[in-house]
């Protein structure tokens, strides 16, 4: 197979084979290491990225399926780590192992696009996905909320 995808904004021609997860060719060929493998089933979220702006598990799309779409993963959501999630999740100590939180904030950045002033109950539907081993779904959500007020203020 060879095919071009957009992978945080480069072309990127592939030649792979087409069942490849995306997951291993960002990890393994890109060396695009933010993307986690966490149950490679598509259950945990530690894998997400965006395909077209849409939250998407990694691990269980293959390559192939991919040609033309634009992927972003946690390295291309900002360039100086500054995106408002980002800040939002060190201002409220979300990490602690740290290990899902860029599935976390690729799912809630993905959120934020669809619906930028989501409520409580949207946010908790949005992010069931995604599992947090440490259990820090409280700070999770304050960080999401904090950035869609920053939002609402802004268009206001």
């Amino acid at each position: 197979m060879n095919k071009t995808i957009i992978i945080n904004g480069e072309k990127q021609n592939i030649d792979v084979d087409e069942d490849m997860p995306l997951l291993w060719f960002l990890r393994d060929r890109l060396e695009k290491t933010g993307t986690k493998y966490g149950c490679g089933t598509g259950l945990c979220g530690a894998c997400t990225v965006h395909v077209d702006g849409v939250a998407t598990r990694s691990c269980v799309i293959p390559v192939g399926v991919l040609a033309g779409k634009s992927i972003t993963t946690i390295e291309g959501l900002s360039e100086n780590g500054d995106h408002p999630l980002q800040k939002a999740w060190l201002e409220n100590n979300v990490p602690q192992c740290g290990y899902c939180q860029s599935g976390q904030i690729m799912n809630a950045a993905s959120l934020l696009n669809e619906n930028p002033t989501p409520n409580a109950e949207e946010i908790d539907s949005a992010m069931q996905g995604n599992i947090c081993r440490c259990g820090t779904y409280q700070r999770i959500k304050k960080a999401i909320s904090q950035v869609a007020d920053d939002l609402a203020r802004e268009v206001s």
